[in-house]
């Protein structure tokens, strides 16, 4: 399927790097106020939904975008790709930008700039409801795993134990090239 909108992916600079952050970490707390008001308590620092380490680590990590539609900074996109498999790491689109086919439109453009990846893997938390939708309904993934505290990440760090109540569920989507 393609996208009615255009957008264009952008390599993140230098200079724009710490206005990214603040977007990000913008559009993730306003998907959880979004979806728990706020009384949000799934926080991964204080007041951040995303933590400032996270989003550095996914930069310093991967391949990271600028979203631009109709020349404005409207999101963000970071992807690691290694040989045939690529990870959507980061996904997002400014709150004011949601509901354009924005995110959809940049789903489609990294599968362009990629076209060697068979198989794209990403997560999401199992509250961000528009997200599992975008995924599964816009982007076409399937839901393959379901972490929680019966079935923990085996990626998550040796010394971030499961709690209850403060650790949440995530999904664990795959999109497989054909």
């Amino acid at each position: 399927m393609m996208s009615k909108t255009k957008v264009e992916l952008v390599r993140l600079t230098e200079d724009d790097r710490e206005s990214f952050i603040k977007d990000n970490q913008w559009a993730f707390k306003y998907g959880a106020t979004e979806e728990f008001g706020l009384r949000d308590d799934h926080f991964e620092e204080e007041g951040e939904i995303i933590s400032r380490e996270t989003i550095e680590h996914s930069i310093d990590c991967g391949e990271a975008y600028r979203i631009i539609c109709d020349g404005k900074k409207v999101g963000g996109v970071i992807v690691s790709v290694e040989g045939d498999r690529g990870d959507l790491e980061i996904l997002f689109v400014s709150p004011e930008s949601h509901s354009k086919g924005i995110g959809y439109a940049a789903w489609c453009e990294i599968e362009k700039m990629y076209p060697q990846v068979r198989v794209w893997e990403t997560v999401t938390p199992y509250f961000e409801t528009r997200n599992i939708h975008f995924y599964v309904n816009r982007c076409g993934f399937h839901i393959v795993e379901f972490f929680n505290s019966y079935h923990p990440d085996p990626n998550e760090k040796e010394d971030e134990e499961y709690v209850e109540g403060e650790s949440d569920g995530m999904f664990r989507f795959e999109k497989v090239m054909y």
